[in-house]
């Protein structure tokens, strides 16, 4: 029989609130095996680990049972705890008496001490039959890759870089920046986005500890966390960029012109063209949809002008493969789709633009030198209205969720209109204000006395085109009157949004996606910056709505996180994995269908199911996919959870 001791923790008033700990204590003294139990009023706090580890010397304890919080919060706190006393790790359990008891029964205390007890019982069940576990070590790739060229995925890639590791970038434009390359200035300092981003992006370009893939996709992925195999296609720019020295005489020569994506269609662009101008890698691209080569083969100017003879028609897509031992995942954002905000003529009006839009207009690198003129006919907006919170905080029809910059982005952009055009008055719509980041309230409040902007609170119901004026119907909520202005010119901060594609490529990487389409962490406070599969990593705004501070910050978290991780001689797994009773498996199959790792595969000789220790994250999915009960947990197995029911029936 083991020695078993239980340590209940108060979590201040969060359990001992609720459940009177003392007595289920005391009960707890009185199970069999159980030689020593006690209670503290914070058992993760270095004094109550010491009560345990103290316990085990003293009383020779064989396994523990500490009952508080959720195991995803401290489980990992306790068995280092356990271990330093030379105990195996796997034979510390966590019973969670506060979100599974105290947190959803606080008016029915005596009910809630009764099933603490419960299920401190069923747990010391469990406890009795676990097995002593060792990790698994498995060899690791020293590479990184990081998916995504923006500000987040530069930072976590110089990072690593300047750590000593190798890191392959992947960025699916042509050129390095995403969306901080259409910026102007950057809240709330004011300073200029450009030069900044275009320093680093220099720095990416010439390090030689970072390989560079620009116009190009991941396309497949296999593997576990140290040792991923990666396809990705290079796809065909039709330019040998080895060979051009980017002179620029393709793109005189190229008769094509068309709107630019990258300008918000305020600018034209050429069919052979940079991305922006001094984009990094400075190498054009060819858009074959608009080049008349590729579409009727009337054209071949850039080829006849070009002295290098980099111009390639028939060049093709090229897969690479390569090997690393973590994923940093920096997707960036888009817009919400225009197409799908009729009811503020965006996309149908021409003087109704989005926030980007208007920020290309306000740099003097942009497609007005920095003049802001209507889209229309050129001329100079008196009348400015911004409106903010365009398919955001709108659960009913949109997303319900704050994009968390357009406060200050259209702050600063009223400001910038204000000082361009001293006689106009802007008008801004707002739902709420949120300026929460250091030196934000105090640039909004000077910014609206200086510059005299006009707050109306409220939403907009209609925005529509009436003799040559933008016409705005909106509400004041403070003063309960209906709005309606004569605009010349209309700025929508419309709705942070995942980047297209996230979704594909989230399933490639086997990482979650909410359900707005931003990836998950595996815990917002614990583990904010690591996926739900462990080795892929997050940074900006793929996983939520953030701004430029928090995504740099974000993305050094994850650079140090990923040091850690493969700055040992072996990585160590979890070993509370699935394994295979190979005396009745049938090797049907069905498991290797189930698992949504790709954990399983069927042994061709021996025609049984075998488990990848490394990709297998115990989810238990193929325990009830199963028809012959052939699966099982470590230390979850069938016999351990109907004794653990068992207690509570």
């Amino acid at each position: 029989m083991k020695k078993l001791g239980v340590f209940i923790c108060h979590c201040g008033v969060n359990i001992a609130g609720t459940v009177d700990v003392k007595r289920v204590a005391e009960e707890m003294e009185k199970v069999e095996d159980v030689v020593h139990s006690t209670d503290y009023i914070y058992m993760c706090s270095e004094p109550g680990q010491q009560l345990i580890r103290e316990a085990i010397q003293k009383e020779g304890l064989e396994g523990v049972v500490v009952a508080c919080c959720s195991p995803s919060m401290h489980e990992n706190t306790f068995r280092k705890a356990v271990k330093s006393e030379g105990m195996n790790p796997y034979l510390c359990e966590i019973a969670n008496i506060r979100e599974q008891c105290s947190w959803v029964h606080q008016k029915e205390k005596e009910e809630a001490t009764q099933k603490a007890k419960e299920i401190i019982l069923a747990t010391l069940e469990k406890l009795r039959r676990n097995e002593e576990l060792e990790a698994i070590g498995m060899s690791i790739h020293r590479s990184i890759l990081v998916i995504g060229g923006g500000i987040a995925g530069i930072t976590a890639s110089l990072d690593l870089a300047e750590g000593g590791y190798e890191v392959i970038l992947l960025e699916r434009e042509p050129a390095l920046g995403g969306h901080m390359a259409q910026l102007f200035l950057t809240f709330p300092d004011l300073h200029p986005a450009f030069p900044n981003l275009i320093a680093k992006a220099q720095e990416v370009e010439g390090h030689p500890k970072i390989d560079l893939y620009c116009y190009s996709e991941l396309e497949e992925v296999k593997g576990f966390v140290g040792n991923f195999d990666l396809v990705i296609r290079k796809k065909a720019t039709f330019v040998d960029w080895e060979k051009c020295n980017a002179c620029g005489l393709c793109i005189e020569g190229c008769p094509v012109e068309y709107p630019s994506s990258f300008e918000g269609g305020l600018g034209r662009r050429k069919a052979i063209d940079f991305l922006y101008p001094h984009s990094i890698p400075q190498r054009p691209t060819i858009h074959r949809e608009m080049c008349r080569y590729f579409l009727d083969g009337s054209c071949r100017n850039c080829e006849e002008v070009c002295s290098q003879k980099a111009i390639v028609f028939d060049q093709k897509d090229e897969k690479i493969q390569k090997k690393v031992g973590a994923i940093v995942v920096a997707t960036g954002y888009d817009l919400f789709p225009k197409e799908q905000l009729g009811e503020y003529g965006y996309g149908e009006i021409p003087d109704v633009l989005d926030g980007l839009t208007f920020e290309r207009m306000l740099s003097p690198e942009g497609p007005t030198s920095g003049k802001i003129n209507r889209p229309s006919d050129g001329k100079v907006p008196k009348e400015m209205v911004f409106i903010q919170c365009v398919a955001s905080r709108d659960p009913d029809r949109y997303m319900p969720y704050c994009s968390r910059i357009c406060c200050m982005y259209t702050a600063k952009q009223a400001k910038m209109y204000k000082e361009r055009v001293p006689d106009g008055q802007p008008y801004i719509f707002y739902m709420d204000i949120r300026s929460d980041c250091k030196g934000y309230e105090e640039f909004l409040q000077k910014t609206i006395e200086e510059k005299g902007l006009l707050y109306l609170r409220g939403r907009v119901s209609r925005v529509f085109q009436e003799d040559g004026k933008v016409k705005v119907l909106g509400v004041d909520t403070l003063t309960g009157r209906m709005v309606e202005v004569s605009a010349d010119m209309v700025v929508l901060a419309t709705a942070v949004v995942p980047s297209h594609g996230v979704k594909d490529l989230a399933t490639k990487l086997r990482a979650t996606v909410d359900r707005h389409g931003f990836l998950t962490e595996a815990h917002i406070k614990l583990y904010p910056v690591e996926s739900s599969t462990k080795g892929i990593y997050l940074a900006g705004c793929g996983q939520g709505p953030k701004d430029i501070s928090d995504t740099v910050s974000q993305a050094s978290a994850t650079a140090s996180k990923i040091q850690a991780l493969l700055s040992t001689d072996k990585l160590l797994q979890d070993p509370l994995i699935a394994f295979v009773d190979e005396g009745i498996c049938s090797g049907c199959g069905i498991c290797v269908e189930t698992c949504p790792y790709e954990a399983r595969e069927i042994d061709p000789r021996r025609g049984i199911s075998v488990v990848h220790g490394a990709l297998c994250q115990g989810c238990g999915a193929c325990i009830s996919a199963c028809p012959n009960f052939a699966c099982e947990l470590r230390n979850s197995s069938s016999t351990q959870t109907l004794r653990m029911v068992d207690t509570f029936i």
